[in-house]
């Protein structure tokens, strides 16, 4: 029987926040996910991604294809909230809203039930792995996803300190390229009174440091905007005798656009490799944590625009992109489609705050507004 109450989704979002899970060990999450689904009458239920669910209603070969995303993830991060629902899994906790989001997925599933398909198909995806940057490549790099080539692709992400149900969106970049960077620079130990025997790699790792200081463009509305922020460094060990041999940097960069990362890591490259032939240190690169931009479709943002209006709630213009990573922003690079923000309240807690919680009076508004995107095409 499919149940319209939306405490019955309030109760369903709270149940996920007790039981949160990292990415890539959501399995408990899914199988909730699923049982709870499973009365909205998908045409198809398949596991996908490893941890993630694929509902999809409609069964047309001919019409309009749309996807709608909601990612399932949980942070490690302990929970300070002592409400009733607070998170029964110690170190871990939904201070994402991706318990908020899923619900919000599984209401528009009880909206689609309601009202059946008849043209097209309608994809409703609950991710994995969204806050390690892997949860979109491995859906997309899913044999069950190969046949499935979205015309639209839209997905939400709640935004705390705007007012409650407030749509924000814009068109281009709405959330930054973001890519992780960890530079080894390995040298050679020699005691501390005769650091001449040795390669210590401090003053290397300090030079480059001030050099990716140099390259950064910190202002969020400057076009070429590049923030590098230092999130971890080691170097030797706390032994007072010995000069240091081997060190690490961990960086996190964010660029608007895919193509001003690229210029960026190749001038983090270009500077690394003069270093290392200078200094005879070796220096090896990798990569973690990779985040598309999210650049929004112009045309899809007007149909945001239009059934946000429609329903009379608040559309608000963005000016410049957020500075979080979002890896929907794979799917924006690969279809066309949108990521729009729905605000969480002026005074919520900001996100991975360890006292956050998603605001339930989101999930119908969200799940009435993904309907109306999907109504447009599929009338």
């Amino acid at each position: 029987m499919i149940r319209y109450e939306p405490d019955h989704f309030i109760q369903f979002r709270r149940e996920l926040h007790q039981f949160p899970e990292v990415s890539g060990q959501e399995t408990e999450t899914r199988n909730r996910i699923k049982a709870f689904v499973r009365s909205f009458a998908p045409d198809q239920l398949t596991d996908v991604a490893g941890t993630g669910l694929l509902l999809q209603y409609g069964q047309a070969t001919d019409g309009p294809v749309t996807l709608i995303r909601a990612d399932i993830d949980a942070l490690p991060i302990q929970e300070v909230n002592t409400f009733a629902h607070r998170s029964q899994h110690e170190g871990v906790s939904h201070k994402c809203g991706h318990d908020g989001h899923a619900a919000i997925l599984a209401r528009l599933a009880s909206l689609l039930a309601g009202k059946p398909v008849a043209n097209g198909r309608v994809y409703l995806v609950f991710q994995p792995a969204e806050e390690t940057g892997e949860g979109a490549a491995a859906v997309l790099g899913d044999p069950v996803f190969a046949t499935i080539r979205p015309d639209r692709a839209f997905a939400l992400h709640n935004l705390p300190g705007y007012e409650q149900g407030v749509i924000v969106c814009k068109a281009g970049p709405f959330t930054p390229s973001v890519l992780s960077l960890i530079v080894t620079f390995t040298g050679t130990v020699a005691h501390a009174a005769e650091p001449e025997n040795g390669l210590n790699p401090a003053y290397v790792m300090a030079e480059f440091m001030l050099k990716a200081k140099q390259l950064q463009q910190p202002d969020p509305s400057a076009d070429d905007f590049a923030l590098i922020t230092p999130v971890y460094t080691t170097l030797g060990e706390r032994s007072y005798g010995i000069s240091a041999g081997y060190g690490e940097v961990h960086l996190t960069l964010r660029t608007r656009t895919a193509s001003r990362m690229e210029a960026l890591t190749t001038r983090l490259l270009a500077a690394l490799s003069a270093l290392s032939a200078e200094s005879g240190i070796a220096i090896d690169t990798r990569y973690t944590e990779a985040f598309a931009a999210n650049e929004n479709d112009e045309k899809a943002v007007d149909q945001i625009r239009a059934c946000t209006l429609a329903r009379g709630f608040t559309f608000v213009e963005k000016q410049e992109p957020f500075k979080w990573g979002e890896d929907f922003g794979l799917f924006t690079q690969t279809y066309k489609g949108a990521m729009f923000g729905i605000g969480n309240g002026i005074d919520s807690p900001a996100l991975h705050n360890n006292d956050y919680d998603f605001n339930d009076a989101l999930i119908e508004p969200a799940a009435r507004l993904f309907f109306d995107l999907i109504q447009q095409e599929h009338h």
